[in-house]
């Protein structure tokens, strides 16, 4: 039986979902002089998925420098905290490395954010958004795209929280992971679908978006009605 997938898939769907967990070893790198020894294991692996993550600001007046990259390998993830780290030479060889595939999602804002902090030349970066498009999926957040794939929910609780903080909290550190595990899940799920065509698309209709967008435009009319 093929695997059911759609062009676009319902923010509300994902509610009876289970949630994805890891149970994978998590790596936190602080120091400078760690970072070397964890790259030259990363380039040994044969795919690395990606992520980034920065304290959110809530005011336009202030806003915060990339603090966290994620690298993950198939079996593990390792988190360089770049508030401590810093740019290193390693984390720069790694970023330029044209060996190794590095899977990542909507990824230009990612290597942007990493390059306000050290000017490199990237290196072998694959975006998931500029090839789910080849099989018809249009709606292309992480987490409807495993929700698409997988039928399992990322929840994105820690999205918002600080990446700042002295100690990332077990929850962060597993939010975090997951983010770049999953990269690599569905890059190669892709091109096994790609390879052997075992899935079906089923194309929704837009009916249900556009009416859920005009309820919300009714509802902040009405509330400006009442407002005078």
């Amino acid at each position: 039986m093929k695997k059911i997938i759609y062009n676009r898939f319902a923010k509300d769907w994902m509610a009876e979902l289970p949630k994805v967990t890891y149970d994978k070893k998590i790596f936190v790198i602080v120091a400078p002089e760690q970072t070397e020894k964890a790259v030259d294991y990363l380039l040994s692996m044969p795919i690395l998925g990606v992520d980034t993550e920065t304290r959110p600001s809530f005011s336009k007046k202030q806003q915060f420098k990339c603090s966290l990259l994620q690298v993950a390998t198939h079996h593990n993830c390792f988190l360089f905290r770049l508030n401590y780290t810093g740019m290193t030479p390693a984390i720069i060889r790694l970023l330029e490395d044209t060996s190794v595939p590095k899977v990542g999602l909507s990824w230009h804002d990612d290597i942007a954010s990493l390059k306000r902090l050290c000017p490199f030349e990237p290196g072998w970066f694959i975006d998931i958004q500029d090839h789910m498009r080849e099989i018809g999926i249009e709606d292309l957040s992480l987490q409807k795209l495993y929700a698409n794939l997988f039928n399992e929910r990322i929840s994105k609780t820690e999205r918002l929280s600080n990446w700042e903080r002295d100690v990332l909290t077990p929850k962060q550190q597993q939010y975090a992971a997951i983010d770049a595990w999953a990269c690599i899940q569905l890059y190669e799920e892709l091109l096994r679908l790609e390879e052997t065509g075992d899935y079906e698309l089923h194309a929704l209709e837009m009916e249900l978006e556009i009416e859920e967008d005009f309820r919300i435009y009714e509802e902040l009319a009405t509330q400006k009605e009442q407002r005078g």
